[in-house]
């Protein structure tokens, strides 16, 4: 099984690199968002899975392992422009995405290091560490950390444990950042009640729900959800101001 902590690393140490051209930890995180999203798409297609791709092979993760040079540079910019009008999760995903490495060559190099991996081929918990191992690193720089909470992970279950969450509520976050309570709520559900086949279709795709204000928090939060297997076509997340919905 590979390592979290080493595949946090490579990922990581190829990001130093990338500050020496201006882009920070925050944009870092959010360009593998970005790219790690279509790999796993991609790799849905194939065995064993065989699941049909929302993305257009106009801009799937094959069209950017088939480009290089300044090619894979304007093509990566109209696929994000492209993917950010999609509806669902995808638009969710890509909503107002710009590209933030301007060199092809180190973009090339980012693509081959989530080329890599078979993302899903690992396990769940190996995946999501890996990804909010990232998220961590970024919450920790000075720079990239303000107006922006990362509640930790210990207190974040310790809560969700005093709650006692049962099977068949709906569980919603108003302020859901990176969607760490919906996920410690879910596992909670999962390991201590016993589902049937469609009680765990419905706490998969139907019981967790949040809000989140900010456009680049909605984004991780939505493809830490999906690195979990949780949400469906339609994301679970919605791009609003909670405190706002009852002024009127």
């Amino acid at each position: 099984m590979t390592d979290a902590a080493a595949l946090v690393s490579k990922l990581w140490n190829y990001c130093n690199v990338l500050r020496d051209d201006g882009v920070s930890y925050g944009d870092y995180v959010e360009q593998l968002t970005y790219l790690m999203f279509l790999k796993m798409d991609d790799e849905q297609t194939k065995p064993p899975f065989n699941r049909k791709s929302g993305v257009s092979s106009e801009y799937n993760w094959e069209s950017l392992r088939n480009k290089d040079g300044d090619e894979l540079e304007i093509h990566y910019r109209h696929l994000l422009e492209k993917l950010g009008k999609e509806p669902s999760v995808i638009g969710v995903i890509f909503r107002k995405s710009q590209n933030k490495i301007q060199d092809p060559a180190k973009l090339r190099r980012l693509i081959r290091l989530i080329d890599e991996e078979t993302w899903l081929g690992l396990d769940v918990d190996v995946k999501s560490e890996t990804y909010e191992g990232l998220l961590q690193k970024n919450a920790e720089d000075v720079k990239s950390g303000a107006g922006q909470y990362f509640t930790p992970r210990s207190l974040i279950n310790a809560i969700v444990k005093v709650m006692y969450p049962e099977q068949g509520i709906t569980i919603m976050d108003p302020a859901c950042g990176t969607g760490g309570f919906l996920i410690s709520a879910h596992d909670y559900i999962s390991h201590h009640h016993k589902l049937d086949k469609d009680q765990k279709r419905y706490l998969r795709h139907e019981a967790l729900c949040g809000i989140e204000i900010a456009d680049s928090v909605a984004r991780l939060c939505v493809m830490n959800l999906y690195l979990h297997g949780i949400g469906g076509d339609e994301s679970p997340i919605a791009v609003k101001d909670s405190i706002g919905i009852g002024r009127y």
